[in-house]
């Protein structure tokens, strides 16, 4: 048997957060059409939850992924891999930011809209900003097994 080492624990956070991140916006992403004809309070009730998850295993990402590229050495890596890397570091970047524009903009701008046709905007805006991180956050995936392997 091989054995568990400080590399594999390091390894194991990072796709441990990265399932919780990307697979749980997968599943959010079906959940909601079905949580529609149970009222907003029933979708801000999952999101929230959701959320308590998404945002910390978003946090070890970034330190797992900080950790990862302490553990290599850049002078022993191609420029295609680089090129790899920061294409990688730029998706997680847009996948977060889009995210958090998705939570802290327009999540709230659906609640306050004074009109259905507001409603309606803020929640496209805010649809557009949840596909944008997910798709990022699969390419980020993507190109991490790139990466490793």
């Amino acid at each position: 048997m091989l054995p568990i080492n400080v590399e594999a624990i390091r390894l194991l956070l990072h796709l441990l957060a990265a399932s919780i991140w990307v697979g749980g916006q997968l599943v959010l992403g079906g959940l909601i059409p079905a949580l529609k004809p149970a009222g907003p309070e029933h979708i801000r009730a999952v999101a929230r939850r959701f959320q308590l998850l998404a945002w910390p295993s978003f946090a070890v990402l970034l330190i797992t992924g900080v950790w990862n590229l302490l553990a290599v050495d850049p002078a022993n890596q191609s420029s295609a891999w680089m090129m790899t890397l920061m294409v990688k570091l730029g998706l997680v970047a847009v996948s977060g930011s889009a995210a958090a524009i998705h939570v802290l903009v327009f999540g709230p701008a659906v609640r306050r809209a004074t009109s259905p046709e507001l409603r309606k905007r803020a929640a496209a805006a805010s649809g557009v900003c949840e596909m944008l991180s997910v798709l990022c956050a699969l390419g980020a995936m993507l190109l991490g097994v790139l990466l490793v392997g």
